[in-house]
């Protein structure tokens, strides 16, 4: 089953997955024509600043999902196919107990149509072989989509290549492990 995998080191908060979000989720799917549609659309990532770094705040899907459980009307469920959990706007009756348990604040109330928005995968692009908005969006690869074992493997690769090249920074002076390992921040 694929997920998103964000990265905080690499997020640089210019908010291109909030924007690719929000034009995902209008009618029109086009930028320029979203901005003068009546409602905005609605992003389902938010960019918010943490001490030093910038972190995409989005729902992680959880595989026991607080949200689901909260849900009076059986609105919020999970989507098979995909693994995303998901809002079946038709039964959602606009009480918002899943945004209130929601551990990530991922879960936004749509107080014009009474009813919760929250990230849904791109259920559209993911069923023509493609990725989510915010995933194609993000110059950076702060947020990446597929396979956990996967993605963990190219943060182990990303890993080493940063202490390989510490250690060649460091090749002439003789250092401890712990000195080398130190260097990697300085990168």
């Amino acid at each position: 089953m694929k997920e998103i995998f964000i990265d905080i080191e690499r997020c640089t908060a210019c908010k291109s997955c909030e924007i690719a979000c929000a034009v995902e989720h209008s009618l029109s799917k086009d930028l320029f024509s979203a901005i003068f549609e009546n409602p905005l659309p609605i992003k389902r990532v938010y960019v918010e600043k943490a001490f030093l770094f910038s972190y995409p705040v989005k729902c992680m899907h959880c595989a026991d999902a607080a949200c689901i459980a909260a849900c009076p009307t059986g609105a919020m469920h999970r989507n098979h196919e995909f693994g995303s959990v998901v809002v079946n706007t038709d039964k959602c009756m606009g009480c918002w107990m899943c945004a209130m348990v929601c551990p990530f604040g991922a879960i936004i109330p749509d107080y014009a149509v009474k009813t919760a928005r929250k990230c849904d995968f791109c259920p559209d692009r993911l069923k023509e072989g493609g990725k989510p908005a915010c995933v194609e969006a993000c110059p950076t690869s702060t947020i990446t989509f597929g396979e956990m074992k996967d993605l963990f493997k190219s943060k182990r690769l990303l890993s080493a290549e940063r202490v390989v090249k510490a250690v060649l920074v460091q090749e002439d002076k003789k250092v401890t492990p712990l000195e080398m390992l130190r260097s990697i921040e300085n990168i």
